[in-house]
């Protein structure tokens, strides 16, 4: 009987030093981050700002966990002290992609003041689109970036992560083929290319934030989704112009714009070391 019990506690003991295994190596940590993640993201999608507020730091909280007690790695590119700075140059950076790519179309465009009390629109808007933006950039550049490039390096990471932030935006509302290839390039590739930059999380969540609260508060749909703005914008010229339905995301002025932001974050992620070679497996 002792010898039974032996091997059984021996087969555990095997299983669990798989698991654990299995958990501890890149694939295992992105996906438990993921789910975690996901999990509290959905427990605060009611949409008031508390719940966003709270879900966005439970969302760090999940990450900097995982990474630190599962994948047995520092969290560098979290660290307080960064987030006020690089999430205040990530803003400009967002305000100039926007900025940049509405002054080329505007007048593709028609704009009329929106009724409402404009203080609370802007509230409002900034608490649920910093929700958006932490917790999608704690998993794609956070997680699965990082993890992706342990096993393929940087070059393929960034492919892989881009393509699959154009595909999940296929199911918003009006997505078309087009619309996801640019939201592939436009920020698949350019808040990738940041992270990439600097290896800091909250330059991309403040890039992500930016643009996403400059879109809408311009009441241009976000993605596909009607954004309630202070201002009430129609697409008046050709679809390739203004993104049609779909915002102003699928217009291929951004994606030139982003590109031509991109191309030097990559030259200087690859000057600077912080590229993970590519590994043939």
């Amino acid at each position: 009987m002792d010898a039974e019990a032996d091997a059984r506690t021996d087969r555990e003991s095997g299983r669990l030093a798989r698991l654990t295994r299995l958990a501890r190596s890149p694939l295992g940590w992105m996906l438990l981050g993921t789910i975690g993640i996901v999990g509290v993201s959905a427990l605060s999608s009611s949409g008031h700002p508390v719940s966003a507020v709270v879900g966005a730091a439970a969302a760090v909280a999940v990450y900097w966990a995982v990474m630190r007690h599962v994948a047995r790695r520092s969290t560098p590119e979290i660290a307080p002290k960064s987030a006020v700075p690089y999430a205040a140059v990530g803003i400009v950076l967002g305000v100039v992609l926007i900025a940049a790519s509405m002054l080329m179309v505007m007048t593709e465009f028609s704009f009329a003041p929106a009724p409402g009390d404009v203080t609370a629109i802007v509230g409002s808007m900034v608490v649920i689109q910093l929700w958006a933006a932490v917790t999608e950039e704690l998993i794609f550049r956070g997680l699965l970036l990082q993890a992706l490039e342990r096993l393929c390096g940087s070059g393929p990471a960034l492919a892989i992560t881009a393509a699959l932030f154009g595909l999940l935006h296929l199911l918003n509302p009006g997505a078309t083929l087009w619309s996801s290839f640019a939201i592939a390039v436009e920020a698949g590739v350019l808040l990738g290319a940041a992270f990439l930059w600097r290896r800091n999380l909250w330059l991309v969540i403040g890039l992500h934030f930016a643009w996403n609260t400059s879109v809408s508060l311009l009441g241009i749909p976000v993605s596909g989704h009607e954004a309630a703005g202070v201002l009430i914008t129609q697409p008046t010229g050709p679809d390739l112009l203004t993104g049609g339905a779909f915002g102003i995301e699928a217009s291929i002025v951004p994606i030139v714009v982003s590109l031509v932001l991109a191309t030097p974050m990559l030259i200087a992620a690859r000057r600077r070391g912080n590229l993970v070679p590519w590994r043939r497996r």
